[in-house]
């Protein structure tokens, strides 16, 4: 937990925000119990949050498999579960100053394209920036199943210099974002798509942040190069920004970030071979 210092009581707040798309596995162990820890050492609030606005993915059953991780683990939050899915209709309402303000056009390009650059990203998985084939097209002109995209570089031009400070073992410090490294490397994001009920992990995430009052967002490291865009929107939207704290991943033995997919090393594997949570606290070197 090097790094990242208690502040005063009243003054740290953070969450643990996993997807019930699959069961956890050692990586989101390491990430719930450091952001636990945290908050309980600075003697803060811990709030639960699911992500689970891809409902082609999001189940009930990894939900409760999730909520029942986190109790053997020992992990106790504050206050009810946050589910987004419950949300969706006041996030896009929250995107209706931005269209006002010219930065956002609908884009119906491919639906495949549309529905990744919506998901979180994720390590190993290239982002493409989008070219911008529908940046000249006017909000008047959006069609049923269109999503919404946020011209970055109208953006930057309105809300000026934007930073955010880092406290993460890999990226400690001040960062300012920079408008053309932004621009080459995020582009212009898709916040929604009309028709789905369907928005952005970014979108979702930052508003979310702000609304419950999160002081210290702890995550992997994987995430570190998409929190310009919610620096970014925070600005536009007159949010405040968080410190964020981007930890280590947890790897196997070839060096791989683990994924729903490795259900070899899920918890309740482990539970089932007889683990305690200190066994897994040991294993994630906490």
């Amino acid at each position: 937990m090097a790094g990242l210092s208690a502040p005063a009581a009243w003054a740290f707040v953070t969450r643990f925000a996993p997807s019930p798309t699959g069961p956890l596995h050692l990586g989101h162990a390491y990430s719930a119990l450091l952001a636990h820890d945290l908050a309980r050492a600075a003697q803060g609030s811990f709030l639960l949050r699911m992500e689970d606005t891809d409902s082609e993915r999001s189940k009930y059953a990894f939900e409760a498999q999730i909520l029942d991780d986190l109790a053997w683990l020992g992990v106790r939050w504050d206050g009810p579960i946050h589910r987004q899915s419950d949300h969706i209709a006041a996030y896009n309402r929250r995107l209706e100053p931005l269209a006002a303000r010219g930065l956002l056009y609908p884009c119906g390009c491919s639906r495949t394209d549309i529905r990744a650059a919506l998901a979180a990203p994720q390590e190993g998985v290239p982002h493409q920036t989008y070219p911008g084939t529908c940046r000249s097209r006017t909000m008047a002109s959006r069609k049923p199943g269109d999503a919404l995209r946020l011209n970055l570089a109208a953006a930057l031009e309105q809300i000026g210099t934007a930073r955010f400070v880092e406290t993460g073992p890999t990226h400690a410090g001040t960062h300012n974002i920079n408008p053309a490294l932004a621009q080459a490397q995020i582009g212009d994001v898709v916040l929604s798509r009309k028709g789905e009920n369907i928005v952005a992990y970014f979108l979702a995430s930052a508003l979310d942040d702000a609304d419950h009052g999160i002081t210290h967002v702890v995550r992997g490291e994987d995430l570190f190069d998409f929190t310009p865009v919610q620096v970014i929107l925070q600005g536009l939207l007159g949010l405040p920004t968080p410190t964020y704290h981007h930890h280590r991943l947890i790897r196997d033995e070839t060096g791989k970030r683990l994924a729903k997919r490795d259900d070899a090393r899920a918890l309740s594997k482990y539970r089932a071979e007889g683990a305690t949570p200190q066994d897994i606290r040991r294993m994630v070197g906490l």
